[in-house]
């Protein structure tokens, strides 16, 4: 006895970035041998579920769990569709990270703006997914097995490679634009801005910064000294560049 049976998906939006060359013109199509859930099929496809915010199958609204046991047309759309607004699939008000070590360039810039983002350049998959479930953080990474993996709950899987053009990209996605507030957080630890005295960071200060600055920040969480210095403009730049493409 023949069970196989066939299902036929539509990616939309920019969904197609995670198909197959060959497959991203057109509806794909799966043959399948035994019931399998939705969500499977979908990653069978290249397609990350956090990636996913709204499944149709014949029409209808299901979630990740829904068991596909026969022919069925099913449709996937991305965060930014507008259809069924009350069957999302992913959590919205998402506004902290944890990032993979590939994606250093990446975390100094949302940090910069900011945004909290918990990062380790050495981190294991192990470590990373922990913290994003400990801490309910979204995952940031390239690694589509990793961003894939069943505990993940929300993610996001830079499409460019180029740092400013992935921050515009993950404010976007999380709609962050009224999340953003620059040069309140570390930019090697994250750790929130405090004012501080200068004889407080004498210790830390070269001479020429001693003479010329009276006003300091101070890293609540591994002490570091910040000040307005000559680097500063070049910060200020950034974050508009940043903020004039959103």
């Amino acid at each position: 006895m023949n069970d196989r049976f066939r299902v036929s998906l539509s990616f939309h939006g920019d969904l197609s970035f995670f198909l197959k060359r060959e497959e991203r013109h057109g509806a794909v199509g799966r043959v399948l041998s035994h019931k399998s859930s939705v969500k499977d099929v979908i990653e069978s496809c290249g397609v990350p579920h956090p990636e996913v915010d709204l499944i149709l199958c014949n029409g209808r609204p299901v979630d990740f769990a829904f068991q596909v046991e026969s022919e069925v047309a099913i449709g996937v759309f991305p965060i930014s569709t507008g259809l069924f607004p009350e069957s999302r699939l992913q959590d919205r008000g998402v506004s902290t990270f944890v990032a993979d070590g590939h994606l250093g360039k990446l975390v100094r810039e949302l940090r910069l703006l900011g945004i909290d983002v918990s990062y380790r350049h050495d981190a294991n998959d192990k470590q990373l997914l922990d913290t994003a479930v400990r801490d309910h953080r979204a995952l940031l990474t390239r690694d589509r097995p990793l961003l894939m993996h069943k505990v993940v709950r929300s993610g996001y899987f830079p499409r460019s490679q180029d740092p400013l053009e992935q921050i515009v990209e993950i404010i976007r996605r999380y709609s962050l634009t009224d999340k953003v507030k620059p040069f309140v957080r570390c930019l090697r630890c994250n750790g929130l801005l405090a004012s501080a005295t200068k004889e407080s960071l004498l210790p830390q200060l070269e001479p020429l910064t001693r003479l010329y600055y009276e006003e300091f920040l101070k890293c609540s969480q591994c002490g570091r000294a910040y000040w307005r210095g000559s680097h500063m403009a070049k910060l200020h730049k950034r974050v508009e560049m940043i903020m004039e493409r959103l």
